[in-house]
């Protein structure tokens, strides 16, 4: 019984170890700066928040890209709202058993980098934008499956 009791009590703990967590970057400019920089990395970059119903729907799509694709880097920036990081953003992504790289935008001065990631953006989630040696492709759009989501980025990174 002893025996068991030391293989059982780590297990109880196991998810609380594995919780995802966010980096959190307070501007646009560091977050581009210490995530995308990679000129050797090809990224799919999803814009997001928990309150964004097509946004939470989209995310298994993005999960898999980034489970099935090993060609690119799926980044999923959350743009949930600051105060919510420890009661929504970090229990979501734990529920959720979000695998890829999470970040966490606190920037709420869209008007500063919003024109950066693509002067079309009109603000609106999910967007997604793909940056491949240095060119960036941008979609202010909802992929309604994991098929339509893989085409578009095999179509422009290829």
């Amino acid at each position: 019984m002893k025996y068991l009791l030391y293989l059982v009590f780590p297990l109880l703990f196991s998810n609380a170890i594995l919780a995802q967590k966010a980096a959190v970057y307070d501007n646009y400019t560091a977050l581009e700066k210490e995530v995308l920089s990679d000129k050797n990395t090809i990224y799919v970059v999803n814009f997001w928040a928990t309150w964004c119903a097509p946004c939470v729907k989209e995310l298994p799509y993005f999960e898999k890209l980034n489970s099935e694709n090993k060609s690119v880097k799926v980044v999923l920036v959350s743009l949930d709202f600051k105060n919510q990081y420890e009661t929504k953003l970090l229990p979501f992504l734990k529920n959720k058993k979000i695998n890829s790289e999470v970040v966490f935008l606190t920037d709420k001065d869209y008007n500063s980098w919003l024109p950066i990631v693509s002067k079309d953006w009109s603000g609106s989630i999910p967007a997604t934008l793909i940056i491949k040696n240095g060119k960036k492709i941008f979609a202010e759009r909802i992929f309604s499956s994991y098929e339509e989501l893989n085409e578009y980025v095999n179509k422009n990174i290829n």
